[in-house]
């Protein structure tokens, strides 16, 4: 499959879903099977999801140690993940390693345990994201947590 073929076909595909696994470590993937769908994950011919989404809500991960390390094992074309559900983990900050999926556009990261709004920050290399969500993390409840996005958020 040419690369402009998987760009047009890996939008509608279902997503890697590993979510309500009870996942502690990001290493844990690649010895874990993905929850089935409706519709049947595709792979290339080396055994790697030609999905763009990776669900990985529900779990109990504290951090994305090999995070890229195992997204690469995982997908095809891992520098075209767009969709990532890291919601309901506890995760307290935003790794950095996220802003190195440039093709990023939609990220789940409520109901963890983050704490600094400056977290948000890093995020903003990210030229497609268009959707995230923080709900039900401590910053919440930080003064600015609302803001228009035009309005700098303070470290």
């Amino acid at each position: 499959m040419s690369k402009e073929d998987y760009m047009n076909t890996s939008v509608q595909e279902p997503p890697l879903d590993y979510s309500f696994r009870s996942i502690h470590m990001i290493q844990d993937l690649t010895s874990e099977e993905p929850r089935t769908g409706l519709r049947p994950l595709r792979h290339s011919k080396s055994g790697k999801s030609l999905t763009q989404s990776l669900w990985l809500n529900n779990n109990v991960l504290n951090d994305l140690k090999d995070f890229s390390h195992v997204v690469s094992l995982l997908l095809e074309h891992p520098e075209n993940l767009a969709w990532i559900d890291l919601s309901f983990n506890d995760l307290t900050s935003i790794d950095p390693v996220l802003t190195t999926f440039f093709n990023l556009s939609v990220l789940y990261l409520h109901g963890n345990s983050i704490q600094r709004l400056g977290e948000v920050n890093k995020l903003a290399v990210l030229p497609r994201l268009r959707s995230l969500t923080l709900h039900g993390n401590p910053i919440e409840e930080e003064k600015g947590y609302r803001v228009p996005s035009s309005v700098e958020i303070p470290q």
